[in-house]
């Protein structure tokens, strides 16, 4: 039962591919362009390739089953037998798990959202009173048979049932699903006993959820659980893994267990390096210290690393190098990014680390602790060098910036009072009860994504791409016109991505060529990196906006981002706090709405869809955070007057924790996900005094289903039920940019028809 231990590991990596071969491939099975077995041949040689990377970069123990086709948490519902009862009629495994990510058009998919404090989302697991747990190991095993066939010394990892319970929700009436606890026991015991036989040394149990605020009461249950699975006669040794952020009272109930390994997270929270030595019980346990930081990509600072190492040495039997968390949140290497850096961005590449840098450091310090620092000598002064190199670059600090946002603070960043305005916009916009508009993207077609390719490739100039992206959006403008929507978007053809497309015009951020990551299913995103204080050199959006408004008499939104998503859906500085950065950053899009005001739109829109996301896990922490962000969001929408009506947009994450940051934001409407969740937020938004106008989305857009008329009209008349009409809009959930031209056409169709016919009852 007791495995050697292993000096150096990570404990995930990315799975999308270098290239995104899976999400193309995967897209490709859906459309029916490519068969069951070239997508099992290309998921699989992925699979392969990667194991090879991490046995020849060094590490002795690589974790397996974090490959996916779609969502780690989607795999262990599947595993445990709990995919809701309405997929259970599709005959095929393949077909009905993408049915629950995706929803065909007779099924619902599951609700969608965030992974803990990142930008990734999970699939959220439906526990009803009909739920009935059954173990189905198929895949863990088919993935750990693949990986030891190859040599690799293979570590399969899963969701604990702590976390799969905890993050689950509820449905049909039936009580909390951590009351199940108990029920998922023995498959646990019986997974771990297929592992040993099937020749797994260790086992990866992921328990995320004790660093939350929530796992701070379930210590206990933690000591229960591994107490019992650890009496198991037939099992691998086991790890459990925490991350993003400290296990607090759970350290010491896992430590007390009969447990072999335990992985902390030694970088979100540094408190943890002393938390660790003051545990007892950890003198028979391997410690997986996670020293590599998993989720940003600065290059490790291996000096401050080692020391933590050297602390927390002599509190546990054995020492083993790590991640902080799984790399899935960073990309794939460095290496890829071989194009010139852009004009004022030159040399941040050397201070950065991807997947397959930080694997490099997790062995050079593993090297450090058992040969000698000066074994590797040579990368520990090449970390040195790039570490004081990036402290001195003038570019972290721009005296202009700061002193004028010292300035703006002093000077208040305040509006009339909310329903003044509410008054002063509806005399200018003069828009009827239930108006109608969408979030801001339209598909991305085709012809859109080819221009952008030969703009970049120089097969067309500038003046070319402006004049392919003005017929989109002027074909956007007549299609909207055309179904009846009263608020206008341009679509936002000319756009890569929310975050990307403003980072690539504002100083102090580098964005990148292929330096991709998994947001969610196929859906990959290019965080950019902001290194630098923030600056505006000269308008954004204002022209596309413009030049849109002019093709309607109906009023046309500009739309931005807000500084909170742009910092969660980048990689941030290190260096200075996450209020200052967001603070500059607001600045940025204070000027833009104080330009496109000026240019004559009266709608603008700033989305702060991630507001959720960057909420600290554990409460004592929260209030200080939504102080600065909401505080951010503010100072980017009060530079314009009273008519100038500011929308904000949030969208797929657990809105309960931030419910009053909401109604702090202060923006005159408020639109927000409420298709999958079925209106639920409402409720929550009354309760917690919000009177502005707000549009609950009542089309889902991230499943391929056109809502029919009735289901629209029926999520608006509950939506009346808890919202007066004089202050409900009409919306989908979410930017069209990801579906497909018929289905968005036939879904607004619908949902104009809905927003009417309710209407005309009012």
């Amino acid at each position: 039962m007791t495995a050697p231990n292993f000096t150096r590991t990570v404990l995930g990596v990315p799975r999308i591919g270098p290239r995104r071969e899976l999400k193309r491939v995967i897209e490709g099975f859906w459309k029916g362009a490519v068969n069951r077995a070239e997508l099992e041949s290309t998921a699989a040689g992925l699979r392969r390739a990667e194991w090879a990377r991490l046995v020849d970069a060094g590490l002795d123990s690589v974790p397996t089953n974090t490959f996916s086709y779609y969502d780690q948490m989607l795999d262990t519902t599947e595993l445990l037998g709990a995919l809701p009862s309405r997929v259970a009629g599709i005959e095929d495994p393949l077909d009905r798990y993408f049915a629950a990510a995706r929803g065909t058009a007779e099924v619902t998919p599951l609700e969608m959202t965030k992974w803990f404090d990142t930008n990734y989302h999970y699939l959220v697991p439906e526990i009803g009173p009909a739920t009935a747990f059954s173990l189905h190991p198929e895949k863990i095993l088919a993935d750990l048979d693949e990986a030891m066939a190859q040599g690799v010394p293979a570590r399969p990892t899963v969701v604990g049932p702590l976390t799969f319970l905890a993050l689950a929700k509820p449905v049909d009436g039936a009580g909390e699903p951590l009351s199940r606890l108990d029920e998922l026991l023995p498959l646990y015991r019986d997974l771990l006993a297929r592992l040993a036989a099937r020749g797994a040394q260790w086992v990866q149990i992921d328990e995320p959820v004790l660093v939350t605020e929530a796992g701070l009461g379930l210590a206990g249950d933690a000591a229960r659980v591994y107490g019992e699975l650890s009496t198991a006669a037939d099992r691998p040794s086991i790890l459990v893994a925490t991350y993003f952020g400290s296990p607090g009272p759970s350290l010491a109930a896992l430590a007390g267990s009969g447990i072999e390994a335990i992985a902390v997270d030694l970088v979100t929270d540094p408190g943890t390096v002393d938390e660790v030595v003051a545990t007892p019980g950890l003198q028979d346990k391997l410690l997986v210290a996670g020293v590599v930081d998993g989720r940003n990509v600065w290059r490790a600072d291996l000096d401050a690393a080692l020391g933590a190492l050297g602390t927390v040495l002599g509190s546990a039997a054995a020492l083993a190098v790590s991640s902080s968390c799984s790399l899935l949140h960073v990309p794939y290497t460095v290496a890829a990014e071989t194009a010139p850096e852009p004009a004022g961005a030159e040399g941040v590449r050397s201070w950065l680390a991807f997947a397959a840098e930080k694997v490099e450091e997790v062995v050079t310090l593993s090297r450090a602790l058992t040969d000698g620092r000066e074994a590797v000598a040579s990368e520990f002064g090449r970390s040195a060098a790039v570490r004081a190199a990036r402290q001195a670059d003038a570019r972290l600090n721009d005296p202009a910036v700061r002193e004028r946002l010292a300035a703006l603070r002093a000077a208040g960043t305040g509006r009339a009072a909310a329903a003044d305005r509410a008054v002063a916009q509806r005399d200018r916009l003069g828009l009827p009860l239930l108006p109608t508009t969408t979030i801001g993207s339209y598909p991305q077609t085709g012809a859109i994504r080819v221009a952008r390719a030969d703009l970049r490739a120089g097969r067309i100039d500038e003046a070319e791409y402006v004049r392919r992206m003005r017929a989109e959006i002027a074909d956007v403008v007549r299609l909207q016109e055309d179904l009846g929507i009263d608020v206008l978007v341009h679509g936002e053809p000319e756009r890569n991505d929310m975050v990307q497309y403003f980072a690539e015009r504002l100083d102090g951020f580098l964005a990148t060529d292929f330096a991709w990551v998994q947001s969610y299913g196929t859906r990959c995103v290019r965080p950019p990196i902001l290194f630098g204080d923030v600056h505006r050199p000269e308008p954004m959006t204002v022209s596309w906006i413009t030049y849109a408004q002019k093709l309607t008499d109906r009023p046309v939104k500009g739309m931005l981002t807000g500084p909170v998503t742009i910092l969660a859906w980048s990689f941030v500085r290190d260096d200075q706090p996450l209020a200052a950065t967001a603070d500059q950053v607001a600045l940025a899009i204070r000027d833009e709405t104080v330009d496109l005001e000026a240019a004559g739109v009266k709608i603008i829109q700033v989305d702060e869809p991630a507001l959720r996301e960057l909420l600290p896990l554990r409460s004592a922490d929260r209030p200080a955070y939504l102080d600065w962000a909401t505080g951010a969001f503010r100072l980017s929408t009060s530079g314009v007057v009273d008519d100038t009506q500011i929308h904000t947009h949030l969208c797929y994450s657990e809105f309960g924790d931030v419910i009053g940051a909401i109604a702090d934001l202060d923006a005159d409407v408020t639109s927000i996900e409420a298709a999958r969740s079925r209106m639920e937020i409402l409720d929550d938004l009354n309760q917690a005094g919000f009177a502005n106008q707000v549009g609950p989305g009542v089309y889902d857009i991230h499943s391929p289903r056109v809502p029919a008329q009735d289901e629209v009209e029926a999520s608006l008349r509950a939506a009346l039920d808890a919202v007066p009409a004089e202050r409900l809009w009409v919306n989908p959930d979410c930017g069209l940019k990801t579906r497909g031209t018929q289905e968005t056409v036939a879904s607004l169709r619908n949902l104009v028809a809905a927003a009417k016919a309710v209407r005309a009852t009012l």
